[in-house]
């Protein structure tokens, strides 16, 4: 597996680009802003892109959605339904607030805790991860041992819990439940920041040390 990223907007975006390199088959995982930056990079390292993967229904993270998908409409958007009113409520994916209209069409498949996802020779287990957002779920991939938690764990932080349907306490009970128990050498991709590890934050992150 090979993943390639770029740090794209306002809000200092992490989207993902992961590829089998031998198929070139490849998914994107929050298809920021500036959309015309990573599909230059898929269509001139030659990726096909099988899958879309949203972490959760904010604006920087799915503002690149409807031009991503209008140029490979074949690629599957996976994501979790309990975020679903945010794809078009402009006021809860944030967009409103920024000054913006985003506005995104249904997933093709909507995803639960424990659901595993085979996409480009990978698989993929969801982990229902709410609290920044009643939708938010993390990708986790145990052959390669990496976490995608989007924005509900960060190097030394976790997401803001005050933007609508968000919880402090149910954020810690999803990181402390679902994250917290991956093998601790788990290295963790977030949507905003540097990469981090399970281990790591059990120790030092400063909102859930010692958990």
């Amino acid at each position: 597996m090979k993943i390639s990223y770029f740090v794209l907007g306002d809000f200092m975006t992490n989207v993902y680009i992961v590829y089998d390199e031998k198929t070139m088959d490849g998914l994107v995982i929050d298809p920021t802003f500036h959309p015309e930056k990573y599909i230059r990079f898929i269509r001139e390292t030659g990726i096909t892109p099988k899958s879309i993967f949203l972490t959760h229904a904010h604006v920087d993270h799915m503002a690149g959605m409807n031009e991503l998908r209008d140029k490979y409409p074949e690629a599957k958007l996976y994501m979790c339904e309990k975020d679903r009113p945010y794809l078009t409520d402009t006021w809860g994916n944030l967009s409103a607030q920024f000054g913006m209209d985003v506005v995104c069409k249904d997933a093709d498949v909507w995803v639960k805790d424990g659901d595993v996802i085979d996409t480009c020779g990978l698989s993929f287990k969801v982990l229902e991860t709410p609290g920044h957002t009643p939708g938010s779920i993390s990708f986790y991939c145990a052959d390669e041992k990496i976490v995608f938690t989007g924005d509900s764990l960060f190097q030394g932080s976790i997401g803001r819990t005050d933007f609508p349907g968000g919880s402090m306490t149910t954020l810690v009970t999803s990181i402390k439940e679902k994250i917290f128990t991956l093998p601790d050498k788990t290295v963790v991709l977030s949507g905003h920041g540097d990469p981090t590890s399970v281990e790591i934050e059990k120790k030092y992150n400063p909102f859930l040390a010692g958990m």
